[in-house]
């Protein structure tokens, strides 16, 4: 985590609880559009967009989950994709996961989830890095938060999470607000929340949330 990244989030983002899952503070920013606007402004399409500052319905309902079924992590090693902020990743330390790696590629992200974590007193090991074209390694379950929000990313998200399942023997869940692109005959729904969510990202103060758990035998997947 370096300096300038953890002054960033502090400075655009302030401590308190998740809505959905108020056990969890995270730094989060108050006004949406703005931080969005600035970091646009600022490194146009260099820098990922501040998806860290936000509790987005996916995660939201992943860790409500995790945090009310803790048998899904406890004493098992979690790897949280695309992490953001890290709420499901922290979610996932709390309930008792033996060790938790939170995997990002926005610098910012890194250095808000090591910030997170430390806020709420639990351990997660925060990487830079693209991992989706290699493996899950010794994870024993994969967690996903609110990632397909676009036709390439979920193409490269559902290969990741086949391969993570297929050769690996890793449980995948998948926390999403009904996006365009998740594959939902690839999976098989586990709980549905309906969730609090800033009307200035998504505008509706709630949107219904699902949690899927990948069914990994069925036919005609990509591979």
């Amino acid at each position: 985590m370096s300096d300038i990244s953890a002054a960033f989030v502090r400075l655009h983002a302030r401590l308190g609880p998740v809505a959905f899952v108020p056990e969890v503070r995270l730094h989060q920013a108050d006004e949406p559009i703005g931080l969005w606007e600035l970091t646009e402004g600022e490194f146009h399409s260099a820098q990922p967009p501040p998806f860290w500052a936000f509790a987005w319905a996916g995660g939201q309902a992943l860790a409500r989950y995790v945090t009310d079924h803790p048998e899904v992590v406890a004493g098992r090693r979690v790897l949280d994709l695309a992490s953001g902020s890290g709420l499901v990743a922290i979610a996932a330390a709390r309930a008792g996961a033996a060790a938790v790696r939170a995997v990002e590629i926005d610098e910012r992200a890194v250095a808000a989830v090591a910030l997170n974590a430390e806020a709420n007193g639990v351990r997660v090991d925060a990487e830079l890095a693209d991992i989706l074209d290699g493996d899950a390694g010794d994870a024993d379950v994969v967690l996903v938060g609110d990632a397909f929000y676009s036709e390439a990313m979920a193409k490269r998200m559902l290969r990741f999470l086949l391969r993570a399942a297929r050769t690996g023997g890793a449980r995948v869940l998948v926390g999403d607000p009904d996006r365009a692109f998740l594959p939902r005959d690839r999976f098989r729904e586990l709980a549905g929340y309906d969730v609090p969510v800033p009307e200035a990202l998504e505008s509706v103060r709630v949107k219904h949330t699902t949690v899927w758990e990948l069914n990994p035998g069925l036919p005609g997947a990509a591979r």
